[in-house]
């Protein structure tokens, strides 16, 4: 997990140097998001064909490989290599988003959200790894700058590689699923009212997230002046806040219930929203990128657990296929309009775009939450 957060910090920065265009500077890092999109369904699908130990392990190989690349690119200042680097780079996000399908078919039905959050939880140790490796790489080579970060990288998922392989692939545990051997067609699964709501959930969660995320560096760091550690510390703040809730989101969930917990999450972005608008100073930043972190947990995991609540295991590849595309999907499309948004409208019009649609999902939950209630 330490890539991506090393290419939020470090993508623009490079693509401003490297790109044409001013505002084609966030491209690397919409890139990586479509490299996440694109892969989604391949990953499941070659899950499916070879297992999760050695899906994981080619993906991350050809992370290792792309990370060398970027480095190549920088060196040669080649903006179009850049962005196919981190385009493979991406690829392995949408593998790296199997861990938490993998986790849950590894417990007990009871420990499935605590697993999804253990396995996020992680993702605190990739935050700060992630742009110390960029921060501290920056010099270390003399072809140029950031290459040594993207030399950094690349060993570290190497290392991967090799603690992947004494993974374990297990036939999924998850008899809380709707019963049933039969494998039903996929437009029988996607209309399910909650399986429906668990999309739009992490979808919105995430496409809101990634456009403020992506445009935090380019505003703090291009546009007010903030010094890359500034920035960096903001970014770091903001992945640790997406990540820390896991300690105790997944009880949350079970003692309030996960819509509940999903609803909170909007409200939180609401909060996000508010303060980001409020003034461009440094602790405006800060305060509304760990709130962004916190409301994308809550509406990220809360999710994922009720996505599983609503496929059969002989149909979990082509349910999480189906779900990941179309959630990364909106972050891709997020990341692609926040360097244009950012240079063309400004930042507080940028915040003030994701407002209609979280309304949205904050009404539709409210009346699945009633629907619930009225069957139980």
């Amino acid at each position: 997990m330490s890539g991506a957060p090393m290419v939020i910090l470090l993508g623009g920065i490079i693509g401003g140097k490297l790109a044409p265009y001013p505002s084609w500077a966030t491209l690397p890092i919409a890139i990586m998001i479509v490299g996440v999109a694109t892969f989604t369904v391949p990953a499941s699908f070659i899950m499916k064909k070879i297992g999760r130990r050695y899906g994981f392990m080619s993906a991350i190989g050809v992370a290792a490989i792309a990370a060398l690349g970027g480095a190549y690119a920088i060196h040669i200042e080649s903006f179009l290599l850049f962005c196919i680097a981190i385009l493979f780079m991406g690829g392995n996000i949408a593998f790296i988003q199997q861990y938490r399908f993998a986790a849950v078919e590894s417990v007990d039905p009871s420990y499935a959200g605590k697993a999804i959050s253990f396995v996020l939880l992680c993702g605190i140790v990739g935050g700060f790894i992630g742009p110390e490796v960029g921060k501290r790489g920056k010099d270390l080579l003399e072809y140029g700058e950031y290459t040594g970060s993207f030399v950094g990288i690349s060993a570290l998922y190497l290392l991967t590689a090799v603690m992947l392989f004494f993974f374990q692939d297990i036939k999924p545990k998850q008899t809380h699923i709707k019963g049933g051997e039969e494998e039903r067609p996929l437009w029988s699964i996607v209309v399910q009212p909650l399986y429906f709501t668990a999309i739009l959930g992490a979808a919105i969660g995430y496409g809101t997230m990634s456009l403020i995320m992506t445009a935090t560096p380019i505003s703090m760091h291009v546009m007010d002046g903030y010094s890359l550690k500034e920035t960096a510390w903001v970014i770091q703040s903001h992945v640790v806040a997406m990540y820390l809730p896991s300690l105790f989101t997944g009880q949350l969930v079970q003692r309030f219930g996960v819509l509940k917990i999903m609803m909170t999450g909007v409200l939180l972005l609401f909060i996000c929203l508010g303060i980001a608008l409020l003034h461009e100073h440094l602790i405006h930043y800060w305060g509304s990128l760990v709130l962004l972190g916190v409301g994308w947990n809550f509406l990220f995991v809360g999710g994922t657990i009720l996505l599983t609540q609503n496929y059969r295991p002989v149909e979990r590849f082509k349910a999480q296929a189906t779900n990941d595309f179309l959630v990364f999907g909106i972050q891709a499309f997020t990341s692609l309009s926040a360097g244009t948004l950012i240079y063309l409208a400004g930042w507080n019009i940028l915040i003030l775009i994701p407002l209609p649609v979280l309304s949205m999902l904050l009404f539709i939950l409210l009346i699945r939450n009633k629907a619930t209630k009225v069957a139980l």
